[in-house]
């Protein structure tokens, strides 16, 4: 053989050497899952909303700006163990079992850690937790018991044998006088940052691809805010919904009552509406005003103190981006902003969460990761929280397992349309029924691009003759009206006109029925296990 060919040879085989040990060394994205507590999409910037020109959310803005933002992300339960519960198992609420606020996951079913850690993933959480079985299934967590504090909060940390006592927990009802965890002092929206931080620096191999799941208490109620933070917001007037003094033909006799009479009593309220629980009495309100100037300065001090919660929050993400940007993640993680659920900030003098209305509904979801996604990319395919775990798997290159009911929407990031045969709606059930005093009904429907349909069938499915007054309320063993409601969302974006009973609609209301009925039937969601709560839904389908 030639010297020339011997050189061409050889200059194939090193070619191939490199590339086979270039591609052996190129690594799988890092994943930063942040999540707080009840942010809405209208307190984020980007979103447009009516709080966007407070500018209430730079850092955040910029996880969208430089990404892509999801304009119809959605909840399929909103309250908080439901939806942590599908994000960790891709399933709707029957399907894993928490249904409402005492469900637990139980390790086996902690789907989303499993699957990542078989990719080769590092595994961690970090903040609220809050399915009552521990997060074992991650190879890291530091979490709160249930909901956590705010100021001074315990967290628990994996391998740790530390114990407080309950009072410091907050936990003074059990029946044990200590619990494992440490005392940590300061904000929880800092010092949730700090622990992350700290695992991110000194406990993870950083030899290997890592998914932190981090999560915020803020701004939870009663939105307890950094004290550094008491002057923002001081001077501005922030801005109000309309609906929150004139609703229009908003709801149905399942949210009112008969000619109204359950309107001090459904719907945990801004103003004096809601006689057992509104705004007004948390931020302690002279109750001799006028209703509307009661209203008024209740929301006023309700979004200042709910919007210092998210200043906190927001700055916290800057130190999480800072430190990937300082130590050369910034590029190679996927970063991905969300709430657990929508909130209501005053639409239709409601507060919480809880509806199938859009405030509560509707999830922000941002997600940054600059290899495949085009900065400023926005879309209005449907999602839900059902199917973050399997696109998270799917772009980390494992398989989605077939117990998952979501589906990935990697070709979404990747392209930013829609792909031919995406979902075209969404499914919807609130499992609680008058919980909490917040006087929310029982009800469950379905989310079209244009179309809302609701049927308020409010009964608890906790109740078998009699309620159990430990579980909740009392309240709970109210039975509410059955009512369906219908929004056209491109003609009434605000949801101010239930036209459920208008004549136009009803070849709507028949084709809407059926998707109901058939994604139901798909997802597992029908009510053999509950044969009361199925007489009154089938017997009120028409």
């Amino acid at each position: 053989m030639d010297k020339k060919s011997l050189l061409f040879i050889s200059s194939v085989l090193l070619g191939s050497f490199f590339t086979v040990n270039a591609k052996k060394k190129e690594r799988k994205p890092n994943i930063l899952f942040i999540m707080s507590d009840d942010h809405t999409s209208q307190a984020i910037g980007i979103y447009g909303g009516r709080l966007a020109s407070l500018n209430p959310t730079p850092n955040i803005d910029r996880i969208g700006e430089e990404g892509i933002v999801f304009e119809n992300a959605f909840c399929t339960n909103s309250i908080c163990s439901p939806s942590r519960a599908s994000i960790m198992t891709g399933q709707y609420s029957q399907t894993n079992g928490v249904l409402d606020l005492v469900g637990r996951l139980s390790p086996e079913n902690q789907y989303l850690p499993q699957e990542m850690k078989r990719n080769g993933y590092q595994t961690a959480i970090v903040g609220k937790w809050h399915l009552r079985d521990k997060p074992e299934a991650f190879d890291y967590y530091n979490v709160f018991h249930g909901q956590g504090r705010y100021f001074d909060p315990v967290l628990y940390e994996k391998g740790s044998d530390e114990k407080v006592s309950k009072r410091d927990c907050g936990l003074i009802w059990m029946r044990v006088d200590s619990l494992p965890g440490h005392k940590y002092y300061g904000h929880s929206s800092d010092i949730v940052t700090d622990l992350s931080l700290d695992w991110l620096e000194n406990k993870r191999d950083k030899s290997r691809p890592f998914i932190l799941m981090h999560h915020f208490k803020a701004p939870h109620d009663l939105f307890e805010f950094n004290p550094k933070y008491k002057d923002y917001l001081a001077e501005k007037f922030i801005p109000e919904p309309a609906s929150m003094y004139y609703d229009s033909n908003h709801g149905s006799i399942a949210t009112k009552g008969e000619v109204g009479k359950l309107l001090d009593t459904i719907g945990s309220s801004v103003g004096k509406r809601n006689i057992i629980r509104n705004m007004g009495m948390h931020m302690e309100i002279d109750s001799t005003l006028s209703d509307q100037e009661y209203k008024h300065q209740a929301y006023q001090e309700y979004l200042k103190r709910y919007l210092r919660c998210v200043k906190g929050v927001d700055d916290n993400v800057k130190r999480l981006l800072d430190y990937l940007e300082v130590n050369d993640l910034l590029d190679n993680t996927i970063i991905i902003y969300t709430g657990d659920q929508g909130f209501n900030l005053g639409e239709h003098d409601y507060i919480d969460k809880r509806w199938m209305y859009e405030e509560s509904m509707r999830m922000p979801f941002l997600v940054r990761y600059p290899k495949i996604i085009t900065p400023n990319t926005r879309t209005d395919a449907i999602i839900n929280n059902t199917d973050f775990a399997p696109t998270i798997i799917d772009i980390a290159g494992g398989e989605i397992p077939e117990e998952m009911q979501g589906h990935s929407f990697k070709e979404i990031l990747e392209s930013g349309k829609e792909p031919q045969n995406w979902q075209q709606e969404t499914y919807y059930r609130y499992w609680m029924h008058m919980a909490h005093n917040h006087g929310n009904p029982a009800h469950l429907g379905i989310r079209t691009k244009r179309y809302k349909l609701i049927l308020f069938y409010g009964k608890d499915y906790t109740v078998r003759g009699g309620m159990n007054p430990n579980k909740y309320q009392l309240m709970t063993r109210l039975q509410t009206p059955v009512a369906w409601e219908l929004y056209d969302l491109q003609e009434d974006p605000m949801e101010m006109n239930n036209c459920y009973d208008d004549p136009k609609y009803q070849e709507v209301v028949v084709q809407l029925k059926d998707r109901l009925r058939n994604k139901r039937k798909e997802l597992n969601e029908e009510d053999a296990k509950y044969p009361e709560l199925e007489r009154i839904i089938e017997n009120n389908w028409n």
